[in-house]
């Protein structure tokens, strides 16, 4: 049973998509989430390849923009407790409806970048899953340095940076 839904035509003015559910290394008459992203030529590919590692860098800037968000926050509240001293035990703080809306939109804008990637895996084209493993490293190179604070009293921080190695399910 043959799996390639590939048109059986080559020429590149081709109005038919090559589509494989089988790993493939198809270049030209490509389409990629919609029959308008066809790649026509060489050029047109090498952008494609291009826009997928910035896509995946832009996934993983969002994810790390979400750390440090939720981290400035834990620190406002931090300095609220301590300017708070005179109570004992525990203090809760919650974000305000404005904070939980910028939280709520980092997550889906890393979400929703991180969906179109594994819609783009899964034309199964070697060349993009090539670009999305180039873009996942270049992104936590470029975005996710690792930060360890050490308390000198004696007590130790949790490592900053050291989260699940994939992008899924967030």
């Amino acid at each position: 049973m043959n799996m390639d839904m590939s048109s059986s035509s080559s020429s590149s003015s081709s109005t038919e998509c090559k589509i494989s559910m089988l790993f493939n290394w198809y270049t030209v008459d490509a389409c990629f989430l919609s029959s308008g992203w066809k790649v026509a030529n060489h050029g047109m590919f090498a952008v494609t390849c291009i826009g997928v590692v910035l896509l995946v860098i832009l996934v993983e800037f969002c994810r790390r923009m979400g750390k440090e968000y939720d981290a400035f926050l834990a620190r406002q509240f931090q300095r609220q407790a301590i300017a708070s001293a005179s109570t004992n035990g525990q203090v809760t703080f919650r974000v305000t409806p404005l904070q939980q809306l910028i939280r709520a939109v980092i997550h889906a804008v890393t979400f929703g970048g991180a969906y179109i990637v594994m819609l783009l895996a899964m034309y199964f084209n070697v060349y993009v899953l090539i670009c999305i493993f180039i873009g996942a490293g270049l992104g936590k190179f470029l975005c996710d340095w690792m930060v360890v604070t050490i308390d000198l009293d004696g007590i130790c921080n949790e490592a900053k940076g050291v989260e699940e190695p994939t992008v899924c399910c967030g």
